[in-house]
């Protein structure tokens, strides 16, 4: 009984530390005063009028919507391949191979920065740009692109992309016409995952990024200047409601890929 109430106790104590910020965000984001601090001076909506008039702030937004877009479709591409090589195929060396590409998975993302600035810069001679952050947010991306069409692939049935070869359907054909379809509820979520998580990414864009900041490195700038705080607050805000209306979006196309499938949903983001 006492350990009941102490795991209970516990559980609230963690919630209260992980939600109390993102309760307090869009507090501090719709208050009308200048410094974050109780009591609040009023309710208003300056803040988020004031970020339409940074023009650096759009060419930030539309940077990582960029990198966000492209990202998320080359991360779900080389994700579709992989969970297909795995699920429908057997080859030496299957377990390691893609027990190395997930290891970004638990991989601190300042090594990965680390080692592609060591990689592009000093190896291969590159610039930062763009591009760079794009091939480390394809590298963190593509394990939980796998991680999710794995599931779609699995629960797929073999026996209709048999029948559409006996019936003198192509592969590819078949491929397109049964296989996509069946596994398209998992290829939007990776598409909707992947582009939350380059998104809201901080760490490799902050040592990956060249003459364009991302928005992540643009809000971090913004930090530093205590006027621009709440203004900080009110963009947070919209982040946090467009990654969550990304997240839920992603989880249904998830669920609804298993129900179609007719396989029982063991997890989940939501």
């Amino acid at each position: 009984m006492k350990s009941g109430r102490f795991l209970t106790l516990f559980v609230w104590i963690y919630l209260l530390f992980l939600y109390l910020p993102v309760i307090l965000l869009p507090l501090f984001a719709f208050n009308t005063g200048k410094i974050i601090a109780f009591p609040l001076k009023g309710f208003g909506f300056q803040w988020f009028y004031e970020l339409a008039k940074i023009e650096a702030l759009h060419t930030a937004v539309w940077t990582s919507l960029k990198i966000a877009i492209i990202t998320s479709v080359l991360a779900t591409i080389l994700g579709m391949f992989a969970s297909r090589a795995a699920t429908r195929f057997s080859f030496p060396g299957k377990g390691p191979i893609m027990g190395l590409i997930m290891v970004p998975l638990v991989l601190p993302e300042i090594i990965v920065a680390v080692s592609l600035i060591v990689v592009l810069i000093k190896v291969m001679g590159l610039g930062l740009s763009i591009w760079t952050i794009i091939l480390g947010h394809v590298l963190i991306c593509v394990p939980f692109s796998i991680a999710i069409l794995n599931g779609a692939f699995r629960s797929l049935d073999k026996s209709l992309e048999e029948a559409s070869v006996d019936l003198g359907e192509t592969k590819w054909t078949t491929f397109r016409l049964i296989t996509l379809p069946l596994v398209m509820p998992g290829i939007i979520s990776s598409l909707l995952i992947s582009f939350v998580i380059s998104l809201d990414e901080f760490i490799i864009a902050f040592f990956l990024t060249g003459s364009e900041p991302t928005l992540s490195v643009y809000i971090w700038g913004m930090l530093r200047f205590p006027g621009r705080i709440p203004a900080v607050m009110a963009l947070g805000t919209i982040m946090l409601i467009v990654s969550l209306l990304l997240l839920t979006a992603s989880e249904y196309f998830r669920r609804r890929g298993l129900r179609r499938s007719g396989v029982q949903d063991v997890g989940g983001f939501i």
